[in-house]
């Protein structure tokens, strides 16, 4: 898979949970992959998520968004619409 350009999109980077593990298995899968989340807060993943270049939304940049990123659920749509995949032949979200 070295020679397609892949994104890997997640939810959010708030801890590792189980959505986290998974997401460690397609980082393994894919070494060459982009990163892309709504939100995501420094020391709360592991090396091998953590190390990646990663992509975040406006989310990341609101208020408060380490303890209380629910409320904005209303906007996640929005925000995840607004990343730009164009020129990526596989999208791969966990």
């Amino acid at each position: 898979m070295s020679d397609i350009k892949v994104a890997v999109v997640h939810d959010w980077l708030t801890g590792m949970r189980g959505g986290e593990v998974v997401l460690e298995a397609i980082l393994r899968l894919v070494p060459n992959a982009d990163l892309f989340t709504l939100m995501y807060n420094p020391g709360t993943v592991s090396d091998l998520i953590a190390n990646r270049k990663i992509h975040t939304s406006f989310i990341d940049r609101l208020p408060f968004k380490s303890k209380r990123y629910r409320h904005y659920l209303p906007l996640f749509p929005l925000a995840i619409e607004q990343f730009d995949f164009h020129g990526y032949d596989l999208i791969i979200s966990s």
